[in-house]
């Protein structure tokens, strides 16, 4: 067996750091804005020393499928038949429901039944400030696609909660239109192995 000496030349030697960035898949995105606003809001020192943040596929306004399998859970919870059902209805994770609005803070969910019926009640928070954001969504269906497509989105998350849009403008995130991308003809999980993606990454992030 090899000594550690003779084999240390093998292994990668340590840089140092040039420009930190963070890439977020999916829930990863929401956990990103979480946890900067947190450590924003403590006065820690690394969120100024972030240079970029990049969202792939984040439900930013939360993903139908949670809000549709919450809604069954309530259906099947008011036939006493059905109760059983809806229990195990409930055995998903609370990072999972926080899918049905993009919950980010303590604040929206702390002390409530995640749940209970209700509707979006979060907290806005917008964009970090001073850090480079960029969000790629992606699409089942074609470019210029019909409604249902784009409210489709990836399968997961729609096209619109992808790229921060919301009718609201106090929710609404403000992504640069230069650093707004979307696949056309790929699902939630093509988002992290597509060339296409890693070319757009590659582009922004250089």
């Amino acid at each position: 067996m090899p000594s550690r000496s003779s084999s240390s030349s093998c292994w990668p030697r340590p840089v140092a750091l040039e420009r930190p960035a963070i890439v977020g898949h999916s829930m990863g995105g929401l956990v990103s804005r979480s946890a900067l606003h947190a450590a924003t809001q403590a006065g820690m020192a690394w969120p100024k020393r972030l240079d970029d943040l990049v969202f792939l596929g984040t439900p930013h306004h939360g993903a139908p499928l949670e809000r549709a399998g919450h809604w069954i859970d309530l259906v099947l919870g008011a036939t006493p038949y059905a109760a059983p059902f809806a229990r195990l209805g409930r055995v998903r994770s609370a990072g999972i429901t926080d899918l049905r609005h993009g919950l980010l803070l303590d604040e929206d969910w702390v002390g409530r039944d995640r749940f209970a019926r209700g509707g979006d009640r979060r907290q806005p928070v917008p964009l970090p400030a001073g850090v480079r954001c960029g969000a790629l969504a992606a699409s089942l269906g074609a470019q210029g696609g019909t409604l249902k497509e784009k409210l489709l989105g990836d399968g997961l998350v729609p096209l619109a909660s992808a790229l921060g849009q919301h009718a609201d403008p106090a929710r609404a995130l403000a992504f640069a239109p230069d650093r707004q991308w979307v696949g056309y003809g790929m699902n939630h999980l093509d988002l992290l192995d597509r060339t296409e993606v890693y070319a757009q990454l590659k582009e922004w992030l250089s």
